[in-house]
């Protein structure tokens, strides 16, 4: 199966992506899948070949929907940064907060990251979040908690 359609997936992502890094992660992804999940396959419902499409495209829409969430994660932070600030301020001093923000979400685990992306970048309420992630509502709780310390403290720094 991976020597049969690695070429045309990988091409497939990567005209989707215009990234060959992210094309392969999604690739090599999709063949994990694929292996974890090869006893629900069933040859008279699709081929294999739409099989693996279907695997790909489903990552790569998941992929593209927490890039999005943490983009608009991002922006809420930044309009908050910016109001705390007194304004939104010259073209620089965007920057300059963009620069001190992606730093300070550097300290996040990438658990971190998702969970607060999803909060305040999808305004998920926690328990959305906990159905969405497979995780209980007081771990999701914990981690909103612990995340927005580690970001404050990171901020005030």
């Amino acid at each position: 199966m991976y020597r049969s359609h690695l070429a045309g997936l990988f091409g497939f992502l990567v005209y989707r992506t215009g990234d060959r890094v992210l094309a392969e992660d999604l690739a090599a992804e999709t063949f994990t899948r694929a292996l974890d999940k090869r006893k629900r396959f069933d040859r008279g419902r699709a081929s294999e070949k739409t099989w693996l499409y279907a695997i790909a495209l489903n990552l790569l829409r998941d992929h593209v929907r927490h890039v999005d969430a943490e983009a608009r994660a991002m922006e809420r932070v930044e309009t908050l940064v910016a109001v705390a600030a007194g304004g939104a301020g010259t073209a620089v001093e965007f920057v300059e907060r963009r620069d001190v923000l992606d730093r300070a979400l550097t300290v996040l685990s990438p658990e971190e990251r998702d969970t607060i992306a999803l909060r305040y970048g999808a305004e998920l309420t926690i328990p959305e979040i906990a159905d969405v992630t497979g995780e209980e509502r007081t771990t999701v709780d914990g981690r909103v908690y612990r995340a927005l310390r580690k970001l404050r403290a990171e901020l005030n720094a």
